[in-house]
């Protein structure tokens, strides 16, 4: 279905100032980091953003002006820092609003809105501060139709009596989301774990898809089982290799270290930040330039993984 393919540019020009969007991958694993930069360089604003467990991709669209809203369960680069350094300002100063629920509350949420329910049901969080504190201010609520009316609502089960808690269904208005491979009718294939990306998907009313291969569709017929997300639930494809970097894609290349850990040097500092997007985001046109800016095929040859382990056991990660 070649009406499904587009550029990356035209993909990000579908999206709106103000829009609800969740992203893909978790940590440093498989975000779509090719949308994010050209998210950035079109200068989106106000965007609601849903994360599971979002990594750089969150934090720099935060320190670039692009967020208002979040709602994640955490955010973070593994060791590369404990919480985004963009993020943590701009909650610092006030700057974006942001509610957190715990990890498998956020893909229960996303799981609601999969399944058409308003809300689904859960013991997680019971214990934890996350049931005694709001991030958003009523006036958010009432002010935005496709926010929650409440961050989480506790009931006694009608057949156990137990107390649950309810937590809200996500349905934004895009998803997006880095696969490894990508039919040419669209039905997309993640290899590896998926996280929570499926329910995303199938929860949002607009599916982007960027990727590193697009495959016949036949090659992917021949093992059904190995697909996660069929052609008619996709809207939009969009082929970019190395599209997930500096973030890992399994099967195809390791996260860059030395990539990530100039990200966190310079996100420390506002000057150092505006830098590192003058270098690496505003400073070259499309993602092939960035690409050869942090230094082409011989940097990405040696992120290539492993064919077997799905990584690369040689890479040096601690610089």
């Amino acid at each position: 279905m070649p009406e499904k393919f587009t550029s990356l540019q035209e993909a990000v020009s579908m999206v709106p100032d103000g829009a609800h969007i969740a992203f893909g991958g978790f940590t440093v694993q498989r975000h779509p980091m090719a949308f994010i930069y050209e998210l950035i360089r079109q200068k989106k604003r106000n965007l609601h953003v849903y994360g599971h467990s979002p990594g750089g991709d969150l934090d720099i669209l935060i320190g670039a002006g692009c967020v208002s809203r979040i709602e994640i369960a955490y955010e973070a680069d593994e060791a590369f820092g404990t919480i985004g350094p963009r993020m943590r300002r701009a909650i610092e100063r006030g700057t974006i609003e942001w509610e957190d629920y715990s990890n498998f509350g956020m893909v229960l949420r996303f799981s609601a809105g999969a399944l058409g329910l308003p809300f689904l049901p859960t013991k997680t969080m019971f214990g934890s501060d996350l049931l005694k504190r709001e991030g958003f201010p009523q006036s958010s609520r009432a002010g935005d139709p496709k926010i929650a009316s409440a961050k989480y609502h506790t009931m006694e089960c009608p057949f156990t009596h137990e107390n649950l808690v309810l937590v809200p269904a996500i349905k934004a208005d895009f998803c997006v989301l880095h696969a490894q491979q990508v039919g040419s009718d669209g039905t997309v294939r993640i290899h590896g774990q998926s996280f929570g990306d499926v329910q995303e998907a199938l929860g949002a009313r607009t599916l982007i898809v960027t990727c590193e291969e697009i495959v016949d569709a036949n090659q992917l017929r021949a093992e059904p089982e190995r697909n996660q997300i069929p052609f008619f639930r996709v809207h939009h494809v969009v082929h970019v290799p190395y599209g997930a970097h500096p973030s890992a894609c399994y099967k195809c290349y390791d996260y860059d270290p030395e990539q990530l850990a100039i990200y966190h040097e310079r996100a420390k500092d506002d000057k150092t930040f505006k830098s590192y997007l003058d270098e690496f985001v505003h400073g070259v046109k499309d993602h092939k330039a960035y690409l050869e800016r942090i230094g082409g095929a011989k940097r990405l040859d040696k992120l290539t993984a492993d064919a077997t382990l799905g990584y690369n056991p040689t890479l040096k990660r601690r610089l």
